[in-house]
């Protein structure tokens, strides 16, 4: 299954407490090995927060990537489908409302 992961940065301290918070989250970073296969990393260009796109069939292994970084981040998590899959899907629900 593919998910898409929303972060944003809990910069609510001063000044100097956000940049040590910066600070210590590129650090977990930087020695932070994903559970699940992240298949794309885009970061906002305000650096505020970014996206990523991962796949995974358990989704325990990216609640466990969100919770290292949850004293630095909010995390917004979506289910998603490759969009052909989705649109076979919805084609799907057309074609069963058409029919009744």
């Amino acid at each position: 299954m593919k998910y898409v992961l929303q972060w944003t940065t809990r910069s609510r301290g001063s000044g100097q407490e956000n940049l040590a918070t910066m600070k210590r989250s590129l650090e977990v970073f930087s020695k932070w090995t994903p559970s699940a296969t992240m298949l794309q990393f885009v970061s906002r260009v305000d650096g505020r927060g970014g996206f990523a796109v991962a796949e995974t069939d358990d989704p325990t292994a990216l609640a466990k990537d969100c919770a290292i970084f949850s004293p630095f981040l909010d995390f917004e998590l979506y289910p998603v489908l490759d969009i052909q899959e989705g649109a076979a899907t919805l084609q799907a629900a057309v074609d069963y409302n058409e029919s009744r």
